[in-house]
């Protein structure tokens, strides 16, 4: 028997797992409080205060409210001489602005809404977890943080978790949580290089000035020749350019534009090379309009840089999670590389791993949903492997 089909057999664990099930609505108006509260990125701030609040609620001590937005809470273990303190973290930011309707509707088992996956249904384990382990005396031997981290959205590139992770560092071990994608876990992490690429240009009159350069041309040229770029099926590379914009008017010459370039790799130096192609073709369209003199200047700034990383899938914080999610009835686990928080733990080659709560679709709409006959196992998936990574051993 391993370490969590043991845990799994004391009555108090038992008691916990089962109000999941038969608390399923006040679980879902926790989830639907928390994504009622507008969290975009760099603006978490009210999310961050009502999660400070009800970590005063549940009795964690030693809360605290960074200056990004972190919230802190800690769980004291009953002997954590020596012993690495559990770190569990979820999101709180979204990529919806403040101005979104935020209206959920439940249709069935489908509860609809912006954000409720990714990553309001995160947040809210973590207090559904807090209150478990306060609510049926489950104290594990190590401490164990609870942490809403702020800034994993888009240009928030983990920002929050970096600060995180440089807390805790080596002392600590790492669950993600997010709302969606049960069922998987995530060890892995996908590195991600993001550019801000600016054209600039004399620009002028479309009728009058015809014939000099025009920035959206020369940036039309810069996509297809990145469009051009071979790159490997195995490690998994890929390139996208997922937003351009630039010019004044139709009969203007653009003196400007600008793009948006996301590089991603499994593998580090399949990344690198993949870096290297792209600058080198910015490179070469500044040196031909430089010897040209036609004014035309290409600028390309860094906005973006998740490490990738990985730890062995027989590390024992990952044969827990895998033991938690067969415990639960997931019988095919799938194991995913992703970008996540845990591409900071991963990439110090920290212990750490991903995993979700609940099935999800449409993330990133405003019709994300979660399906909600699987939250009592993803609740119980992480009840179990934060007992067994903080060492409970039970009454």
């Amino acid at each position: 028997m391993n370490d969590v089909d043991r845990i799994a057999c004391h009555p108090s664990v038992r008691a916990a797992m089962n109000l999941y099930r038969e608390d399923l609505d006040s679980i879902c108006e926790q989830i639907i409080r928390i994504q009622q509260i507008p969290a975009p990125t760099f603006s978490e701030t009210d999310r961050a205060v009502y999660i400070q609040e009800r970590f005063e609620t549940l009795g964690l001590v030693d809360i605290n409210r960074d200056s990004l937005n972190n919230v802190f809470g800690r769980l004291s273990g009953e002997n954590p001489q020596g012993r690495p303190a559990l770190v569990i973290s979820a999101h709180l930011d979204t990529v919806f602005p403040h101005e979104t309707d935020l209206t959920t509707r439940l249709d069935g088992e489908l509860l609809y809404g912006p954000g409720i996956a990714d990553n309001s249904t995160g947040v809210a384990g973590l207090l559904i977890l807090a209150d478990s382990l306060s609510r049926f005396g489950l104290r594990p031997a190590a401490d164990v943080w609870f942490v809403a981290n702020a800034a994993e959205e888009g240009l928030g590139d983990l920002r929050g978790m970096r600060a995180v992770v440089d807390r805790f560092g080596s002392r600590a071990l790492y669950v993600v949580v997010e709302g969606g994608f049960y069922g998987q876990l995530a060890h892995e992490a996908v590195g991600v290089r993001r550019y801000r690429i600016d054209v600039t240009a004399l620009g002028g009159h479309s009728w009058g000035e015809f014939g000099s350069p025009s920035a959206i041309h020369v940036l039309g040229r810069l996509i297809a020749a990145i469009d051009d770029l071979s790159v490997p099926e195995n490690p998994k590379t890929t390139y996208n350019i997922g937003v351009i914009e630039g010019g004044f008017s139709i009969n203007t010459i653009a003196p400007w534009a600008r793009l948006w370039l996301d590089l991603r790799s499994a593998d580090g130096q399949a990344l690198n090379r993949l870096v290297d192609q792209a600058q080198t073709i910015v490179r070469n369209l500044n040196r031909f309009h430089s010897e040209r003199g036609t004014g035309v200047k290409l600028v390309s700034e860094l906005v973006g840089n998740r490490p990738a990383g990985a730890i062995d899938r027989h590390s024992p914080i990952v044969q827990w999670a895998d033991a938690a999610l067969r415990h639960v009835g997931c019988d095919q686990v799938r194991y995913i590389i992703s970008s996540t928080d845990a591409n900071i733990p991963l990439s110090r080659g920290y212990p750490a791993v991903c995993l979700g709560l609940t099935k999800s679709g449409n993330s990133h709409r405003l019709d994300e949903y979660i399906e909600l006959s699987h939250l009592p196992a993803g609740l119980g998936q992480l009840l179990l492997i934060t007992l067994a990574a903080a060492g409970y051993k039970g009454a």
